[in-house]
């Protein structure tokens, strides 16, 4: 079994935050974590795929999961893709790798 770290869904980004590859599922019965999916954490989400709604939970949902702010958070590409890749400032690739850990232990 391929370890979170190995997995491809988090990089550091230039020195002040990370990029988080997102896998989503929306109009889930709830939100929640689901592990790793192709080499991106995946996401289920209440939201539909509409106006940003989904973009907008996603950006929602990292934000407490790292416990930075909503304007930390940007879309960096996919934004009407299933596949998403989000870019996190605030917090190192340590931290973030071990939130992620806790969060699929």
């Amino acid at each position: 079994m391929t370890s979170l770290a190995e997995s491809g869904c988090l990089e550091a980004d230039r020195g002040n935050g990370i990029l988080v590859n997102i896998h989503v599922q929306p109009r889930a019965s709830k939100n929640a974590f689901a592990g790793i999916h192709d080499g991106a954490v995946k996401l289920r989400i209440t939201a539909p795929p509409v106006d940003g709604k989904a973009n907008a939970q996603l950006i929602e949902l990292l934000a407490k999961l790292f416990h930075v702010s909503k304007s930390a958070i940007t879309l960096a590409s996919g934004p009407q893709s299933r596949r998403k890749r989000f870019r996190v400032a605030g917090i190192d690739y340590d931290a973030a790798l071990k939130i992620l850990e806790t969060t699929f232990a």
